[in-house]
């Protein structure tokens, strides 16, 4: 099986607030000094699916590495290829940044659609920056494949995938053709950590690079539908009053006084 796995470089998203900087006239969030950017979390997840059910498959078949941006750090981005994954293409241009969501999808279905004798594709859940989780489903559409979202465990049997979807409150098991697109949820369990063996390989493994232009994406397809019309940090205010009274009967009757005057209850 041939799987094709999306993922995203992301600013870390352990940085601390302080070092956290947008950039209000550009519209755009500062990389954080001294803070390198990580593979999304979500992503990795789907890295380790992709390495399971290649496991399954008593290791046959190949797992490319998709990714779409601009400034890839190569140490950070070549994780996957580390954790077993077999080819990697990056897609940068400096276009990207100029992309919405319907551009890079439309970027992405080109690229995957490039790749010769795709089976499966599989992605994260949602990206860590902007949290959307809207990408995949318009992947699977524009390749208009079957679309399951949060997952947490795929089996593949015999011409047919098994698959168990994350629910609030459970799971559902669904079954797919092994030419769909699924999302998987963090839920599928942690992703394998690197060995050493894994990092010598990767090493010696130079990723593809792309263009928008090698994908033969028209103009009209990367014009943006949503305009950012502004980027701030929120800002976070609120006065704090102590009721006394004298006892804690008292101060609770006050209380109460108080939230019916803010008419909160």
């Amino acid at each position: 099986m041939n799987i094709v796995v999306c993922v995203k470089q992301v600013m870390d998203p352990d940085t601390p607030i302080s070092a956290f900087v947008i950039d209000e006239v550009e519209k755009k969030v500062v990389p954080a000094q001294g803070i390198p950017p990580v593979v999304n979390g979500y992503c990795e997840n789907a890295v380790e699916a992709a390495l399971q059910i290649k496991a399954q498959e008593g290791g046959e078949g190949t797992i490319t590495i998709l990714s779409l941006g601009t400034d890839f750090v190569m140490d950070v981005m070549k994780k996957p290829l580390s954790m077993g994954a077999d080819k990697m293409i990056l897609i940068q241009d400096e276009h990207v940044a100029e992309l919405d969501a319907a551009g890079i999808v439309n970027v992405l279905s080109a690229a995957i659609n490039k790749i010769p004798d795709v089976d499966l594709v599989l992605c994260g859940q949602q990206a860590s920056d902007w949290d959307n989780a809207h990408i995949p489903m318009g992947i699977a559409e524009n390749l208009n494949l079957p679309c399951i979202t949060s997952a947490l465990n795929i089996e593949h049997t015999g011409d047919k995938l098994l698959v168990q979807s994350a629910l609030p409150d459970g799971y559902q098991t669904l079954e797919a053709p092994v030419q769909s697109l699924i999302t998987v949820n963090n839920l599928f369990g942690e992703p394998r950590y690197p060995t050493l063996k894994g990092i010598m390989q990767a090493s010696r493994k130079s990723p593809e690079i792309w263009s928008i232009s090698d994908l033969g994406v028209s103009s009209s397809e990367l014009e943006p539908f949503l305009i950012l019309s502004e980027l701030k940090i929120p800002v976070s205010e609120g006065n704090c009053e102590i009721i006394e009274g004298e006892d804690d009967a008292d101060s609770g009757r006050l209380l109460a006084l108080k939230l019916r005057e803010e008419k909160i209850i």
